[in-house]
């Protein structure tokens, strides 16, 4: 039997070491795909702990923890390790040291925080039955997402672990509490990258030329017909342009505009529908205007669904360590996660972990300048992963 007691013992003695490694890992961090270091940085960690390991998808570390018990269960925990091409705000000592770069999406803390839960683990080995996959990933925040790339080298093979399990920072949960939805939880996400094309000239003689300038905001106001007037209104869809470049001036209407943006849904058949009617909606009002337009599709992230058996025995172990008061709903959010592409594929759990405290300023959104965390959120971090999955294990 697990001895809930003996894990937060062995989580309270390697909290300074997390938060030493969070801190590290702040410091030094790596965009995606090129998390060369920090591969490094598990690497040792896990060597120093007697933990087996392989590479994939170059800096992705998978390490095995076998309980020497009797079990053939086996579970996997998932860390992302790539940070994002962000200037940091913050004046702290652990501020980032790569100009450009930052943990602003607390990777460090997902990674700091597998790394604890695999100490305690790998000490209590010898008191539980079955196997743990650290799954320390790259490339999160980019398509193609490295989690599609592990998958596709077989990280859930040999052994296939029957569930996994992701935890996120979240700043407007308090730190010291999390957060669990079962069901469909975030959503999909495609990148549009449209050249609508025309005839430039001088702004005084409009008649000479087809602005495109003048088509491109037509097709931005006429696109939201889409989600507005052609999606089931009971079905969450956000459709945002963010990136508008037309390279004229007050008196030069230039040969083509480039328009980029988002889409956003939790449903398949409607979100490859809404595509085809964005690009035919799109290419239709160009032409009807004298121009032409096209428009390109990147496909995303898929949406992420919480198996519902798995999440609510997840949530009932996070309140048996946590207590009830500290674990709390969470809503729907549109933000996309490419952990989606696990959940696709075997049972999975993507929960959150509380790291907001307004006295110490961490309530900014993930991808501000100014994000930071409460780093006693680490002290649940750890304990509670590694109490979810030996409980999930069956132990």
């Amino acid at each position: 039997m697990i001895n809930k007691e003996q894990i937060q013992n062995l989580a309270n003695t390697i909290f300074q070491d997390v938060v030493g490694y969070r801190q590290h890992l702040h410091m030094n961090p790596e965009l995606s795909f090129q998390e060369f270091q920090t591969s490094a940085f598990i690497q040792d960690k896990l060597n120093a702990w007697g933990i087996p390991f392989t590479l994939m998808a170059n800096t992705g570390v998978v390490g095995l923890i076998k309980g020497e018990l009797p079990s053939d269960e086996v579970i996997a925990l998932r860390g992302d390790i790539d940070a994002l091409p962000i200037i940091e705000a913050n004046d702290k000592p652990y501020t980032s040291k790569n100009v450009g770069v930052m943990h602003a999406c607390g990777h460090d803390v997902h990674t700091s925080s597998l790394l604890g839960a695999a100490y305690i683990l790998n000490e209590m080995k010898a008191e539980f039955g079955g196997t743990i996959k650290l799954i320390f990933q790259p490339g999160e925040e980019i398509l193609p997402g490295g989690a599609s790339l592990m998958i596709a080298e077989g990280v859930l093979e040999n052994p296939r672990p029957a569930s996994i399990i992701g935890q996120h920072v979240m700043p407007w949960i308090d730190a010291g509490k999390v957060g669990f939805r079962s069901g469909i939880y975030m959503a999909s996400a495609d990148e549009l990258y449209v050249t609508v094309k025309g005839k430039g000239g001088h702004g005084a003689q409009p008649q000479q030329n087809i602005d495109p300038v003048l088509i491109t905001s037509h097709i931005i106001v006429a696109l939201q017909q889409i989600v507005s007037r052609n999606a089931d209104p009971r079905l969450p869809s956000v459709l945002s342009f963010g990136k508008v470049i037309a390279n004229g001036a007050t008196n030069i209407i230039p040969n083509e505009v480039k328009l980029e943006g988002t889409f956003r849904t939790l449903n398949e058949e409607w979100r490859a529908e809404a595509k085809r009617l964005m690009k035919k909606m799109a290419e239709g009002i160009a032409e009807s205007m004298g121009g032409s337009c096209e428009f390109n599709i990147m496909h995303g992230y898929p949406f992420l669904v919480n198996e519902e058996k798995l999440t609510a025995s997840a949530r009932g172990y996070a309140e048996d360590y946590l207590g009830k008061e500290n674990v709390v709903d969470l809503d729907i959010w549109m933000a996309a996660e490419d952990f989606a592409y696990y959940s696709q594929v075997t049972d999975a759990c993507f929960y959150r972990l509380g790291t907001g405290n307004e006295a110490k300023g961490t309530k900014y959104s993930v991808h501000h300048p100014n994000f930071d965390v409460d780093e006693d959120a680490l002290k649940i971090s750890t304990g509670l992963m590694a109490y979810i999955a030996l409980k999930q294990l069956g132990n």
